[in-house]
């Protein structure tokens, strides 16, 4: 890997700043960020902000203009090449001047992977990376799940009781966390591309699963709104059917497709011999869509399933502090879990206070 300077690790620490600007809005497209520096001066900033709208580095030529001619261009992802939505940024950066690129990771996009640096090197630009590619990854988590996995990044949010309860036996599960998670739920969906529950979850509590916070929704983008129902139990009055924005069912028989289809719904029905919609295929299916991240508020069946095949990435828990006690609803049915030796060992990543709440953030362990 090439040295850097520290000056140098700034300016790329400016650019993965500029991406995260795009975190609610650049969906299903990565977040990028772009740094243009003259004479070790920062002449043009941008970020992508919108699927099919300029990325970051056009956004950043347009704001150095002729001091691009020169400067070296820092970028938190391989600029892409290919004619999309967009020209290629390989020939915008080359056409304005720029004698050197610097970038975090190499797109695996089988459209870019490589391209870009190919031709921006057969235009006499000198081209570096590795430059915080770790950050990167992270910022990237999701688009890279996608695109190397085919399926993707799965994030399981749960909100339980200092003894582990989601629900008291017969349902009641409103509020158990205070205002400041769920506060903080609204941005884990508006960062992701889908949210999906089951249908016991849309029966017990009639959920919106919907992004309500303006401000992190400001050009009116909802997530997909999946649901796992294997008999089309939907009932036609449930009030996501009615709100803005899309809803997928999964479902094993299709038969009362039509109604709720009529009602705005997309039906796909997946052939399998379990009795319950089989996870991977709806991964598979959400990551031909172009889903980067799925969060997933669901009840202990489907959490217990997604647990038991090692599909969940990230685990986030809203743990308030009060007990619910014996009569209630764990936060995972896992009946093919019988010995110890069967549990998931996880690595805390975040542990921070909401409020009266505490969110812990976790990862399987390697």
């Amino acid at each position: 890997m090439p040295d850097f300077s520290k000056s140098e690790s700034a300016f790329m620490q400016r650019a993965v700043q500029l991406a995260r600007n795009g975190q609610f809005s650049a969906h299903p497209n990565p977040m990028v960020g772009c740094v243009l520096v003259n004479n070790d001066a920062i002449v043009g900033e941008g970020w992508h902000e919108i699927a099919g709208e300029p990325h970051a580095e056009v956004n950043a030529l347009q704001e150095a203009g002729k001091k691009a001619d020169g400067a070296t261009a820092y970028v938190t992802l391989e600029p892409c090449a290919h004619h999309g939505k967009t020209p290629p940024c390989t020939e915008a950066l080359i056409a304005a001047g720029i004698k050197d690129v610097v970038f975090a990771r190499q797109d695996p996009n089988p459209k870019v992977d490589g391209k870009g640096r190919q031709a921006l090197e057969n235009a006499g630009i000198s081209v570096r990376s590795g430059l915080m590619q770790a950050e990167v990854d992270e910022l990237l988590a999701g688009f890279l799940s996608r695109v190397k996995r085919g399926r993707p990044r799965v994030c399981l949010k749960i909100a339980c009781s200092l003894d582990g309860s989601i629900a008291m036996a017969d349902g009641q599960s409103q509020w158990i966390t205070g205002e400041d998670a769920r506060a903080d739920v609204q941005r884990l969906r508006a960062n992701s591309g889908a949210v999906m529950t089951g249908i016991g979850t849309v029966l017990a509590d009639d959920p919106s699963l919907t992004v309500r916070d303006g401000t992190l929704n400001p050009h009116n983008r909802q997530p997909l709104r999946v649901i796992l129902d294997s008999g089309l139990r939907m009932p036609l009055a449930a009030k996501l059917l009615a709100l803005p924005g899309e809803t997928l069912i999964f479902c094993r028989d299709d038969r009362k497709a039509q109604a709720l289809t009529d009602a705005g719904a997309e039906i796909l029905k997946l052939a399998n011999a379990a009795a319950f919609v089989d996870l991977s295929a709806v991964l598979k299916e959400l990551g031909r869509r172009q889903i980067n991240d799925l969060l997933v508020e669901a009840g202990p069946t489907v959490a217990g399933q997604l647990l038991e095949h090692g599909l969940v990435d990230e685990f986030v828990i809203y743990q308030a502090p009060h007990i619910m006690g014996s009569e209630t609803m764990r936060m995972f049915e896992t009946p093919n879990w019988t010995n110890l030796a069967d549990r998931q060992t996880l690595q805390i990543t975040d542990v921070t206070q909401m409020g009266n709440d505490t969110r812990i953030t976790a990862r399987p362990a390697d």
